[in-house]
C-alpha cells in the first residue's frame, strides 16, 4: 500500500498539524547538531507557502514528567533564527495557529499519555488542525499518541517530504533492485541486526559482515576469535544462517584479516592479524587489510548497496581506518547507496563522503525495522 503525500492533499489556507523529529543534540543549552531541523524546512516551507497555520509537535528525551532541562524552547528559538519569524512555544491549551504561521508544542513527553499511545490525548492534539502531517520517521516505528492515535481524528492526513523519501529509498527503491544488490551489516551485536539479516538473505546478492557482530560468525565457523565480542546464545543461530547462505546464496563475506589489540583502549597497541584467526590475549577492534581490499571490491561491483552499522570501533583513530574505507567506497559506488541511520551516517560524515550518497537515513531505529521487513506503525497509519 502507499502511503498519502502531503502535496496530493488539500492543504491551502487551512491549519496543519505536523508530526517532526526535532530530538537534537544539545550541550551547554546550545544544539550541536541541527540536522534533524533543517530536515524538516522543506515541510514547513512548503506548508507556509499554502498559507496554512502551522503547528508543529515533538518529543525531546526521555523526561519524566515536566522537566524545564527538556523544554523544547532552545528548539523554537533555533527554528525562529533559521526561518527569520517568530516561532512561539504552546502548551496543550493554546488553539491553532494563525494562518501564515507556525507554532511550536511543548515537548509531547511531558505527557504520560503520548508513549501509551492515548486517544484522550491524541483528540487534545486533534483540536490543532484540520490536516495531519508526519514527517518524523525517526519516530515512525513507535506506536504513540502523537504518531498513531491521532490519525484517527484527521480524514485528511499524509506523509511531508522526509517521509516520502525515507520510504521511498528503505521501501519502495529497495523491492525490485538493480543487481548485484550487495548489503553491508556491522556494529557490536548480532542480536540488534539478526531480524534484517534474516530479511535481506533472500534479497540481496552478496552480504559483507564485519564489526564485532562478525566474532560470533566466525566463532561458529570453528575460527579462534580471542578475546573479541561474542554472543554466545547466538552461536548456533550464526551457524545455521551461514549454512543457508552456502546452500541457496546470497554470498556471505566474513573478514579475513583483523585490526587487534590487547586491551580496548584507544591507546592500545594495534597489530594485524595474518589470517582470521585471533590469539587468546587479543580482541578484534576493526577490520584488517586484505578484508578491506575484498569488502571495497564487492562493493564497487555493486548496483544496489545498504549499509548499516560500522566496521569496528570507529570512533578512535588507529581502529578507524575500515569503516572510513567502506564509507569511500560506498560513496563511490555508481549504484544506488543507502545508509540505514545509526553509527554509519556518522561514519560517512567523518569520511566527507556524505553528498555522495543518494540516501542517508534520518532515523536509526526506525531505518533497521523498516529495513528488516517490519511493519511501523507511522507508515501504516498513513497507507491508503
Amino acid at each position: 500500500m502507499a502511503i498519502k503525500k502531503m502535496e496530493d492533499l488539500q492543504v491551502k489556507n487551512k491549519t496543519v498539524l505536523v508530526r517532526v523529529d526535532y530530538n537534537v543534540p544539545v550541550q551547554a543549552d546550545q544544539i550541536t547538531d541541527d540536522s534533524r531541523i533543517q530536515a524538516s524546512l522543506p515541510t514547513l516551507r512548503y506548508l507556509l507557502d499554502q498559507g496554512c497555520g502551522v503547528t508543529l509537535m515533538s518529543h525531546f528525551g526521555r523526561p519524566k514528567g515536566v522537566d524545564q532541562e527538556n523544554s523544547l524552547a532552545r528548539v523554537a528559538r533555533h527554528l525562529a533564527e533559521i526561518l527569520g519569524r517568530d516561532v512561539p512555544l504552546v502548551g496543550l491549551d493554546a488553539g491553532p495557529a494563525a494562518l501564515g504561521s507556525v507554532q511550536l508544542l511543548e515537548n509531547l513527553r511531558f505527557e504520560p499519555g503520548e508513549t501509551k499511545n492515548d486517544r484522550a490525548l491524541a483528540e487534545r492534539l486533534a483540536h490543532f488542525g484540520s490536516v495531519y502531517i508526519n514527517d518524523a520517521f525517526g519516530a515512525a516505528h513507535r506506536a504513540h499518541a502523537s504518531i498513531e492515535a491521532v490519525t484517527h481524528f484527521f480524514a485528511e492526513k499524509g506523509a511531508g517530504f522526509l517521509m516520502q523519501r525515507e520510504v521511498h529509498y528503505l521501501r519502495e527503491a529497495l523491492r525490485e533492485p538493480e543487481r548485484p544488490y550487495v548489503a553491508i551489516l556491522g556494529g557490536s551485536k548480532v542480536s540488534d541486526k539478526l531480524g534484517l539479516i534474516r530479511n535481506l538473505m533472500p534479497k540481496v546478492d552478496a552480504l559483507l559482515i564485519g564489526g564485532a557482530m562478525s566474532y560470533t560468525f566466525l566463532k561458529a565457523l570453528g575460527v579462534p576469535v580471542g578475546k573479541s565480542r561474542v554472543e554466545a546464545d547466538l552461536v548456533d543461530e550464526a551457524r545455521a544462517i551461514i549454512q543457508e547462505c552456502q546452500a541457496h546464496g546470497p554470498q556471505l563475506v566474513l573478514p579475513k584479516d583483523h585490526m587487534v589489540a590487547q586491551t580496548f583502549d584507544e591507546n592500545a597497541k594495534a597489530t594485524i592479524t595474518l589470517n582470521e584467526s585471533i590469539d587468546e590475549a587479543s580482541m578484534g577492534l576493526d577490520i584488517g587489510p586484505e578484508t578491506i581490499q575484498t569488502f571495497t571490491a564487492v562493493i564497487k561491483s555493486a548496483k544496489t548497496v545498504v549499509w548499516n552499522g560500522p566496521m569496528g570501533v570507529f570512533e578512535w583513530d588507529t581502529f578507524s581506518t575500515g569503516t572510513i574505507t567502506v564509507a569511500e567506497a560506498v560513496a563511490s559506488c555508481a549504484g544506488l547507496t543507502v545508509i540505514g541511520g545509526g553509527d554509519s551516517v556518522a561514519a560517512a560524515a567523518m569520511a566527507g563522503v556524505s553528498e555522495q550518497i543518494d540516501h542517508i537515513s534520518t532515523g536509526g531505529g526506525a531505518a533497521l525495522e523498516l529495513l528488516s521487513g517490519l511493519e511501523l506503525p507511522g507508515i501504516r497509519a498513513l497507507e491508503d
